[in-house]
């Protein structure tokens, strides 16, 4: 795996509309030129790419030149997926069901104060 410090390609022309159309996580991280180890992947693919989601939210990148959305789309993706190739999914817990598993149990019957108005 390279570093994130490595200098961004150049993209070739499309490769943002491509992004979009992407239909594997595989397909994002060629189309990003992000290197990765299928091991990783098989095991947490919707993980990063949903870290990356979250990295991205609120960013504005429709008014940014390409480059740019592509620069910040490959830094973030690469993060995620360091991420997740130190530690395990269940580590992370990206998704609610994931994060619902651990969380503290209510008693039966019992009603937060703050539920009440």
């Amino acid at each position: 795996m390279g570093s994130c410090n490595e200098p961004a390609p150049s993209f070739p022309a499309g490769t943002l509309a491509r992004l979009k159309t992407a239909a594997s996580a595989e397909e994002f991280f060629v189309l990003l030129a992000v290197p990765y180890e299928n091991k990783v992947l098989n095991v947490a693919r919707l993980h990063i790419l949903k870290r990356m989601g979250e990295y991205l939210d609120g960013d504005d990148l429709d008014g940014a030149p390409e480059a740019v959305a592509l620069a910040r789309c490959r830094a973030v993706l690469a993060r995620a997926y360091e991420e997740f190739a130190a530690s395990s999914p269940l580590d992370r817990r990206v998704f609610k069901v994931l994060k619902d598993a651990v969380a503290p149990k209510r008693p039966a019957g019992f009603v937060p104060l703050d539920d009440l108005k």
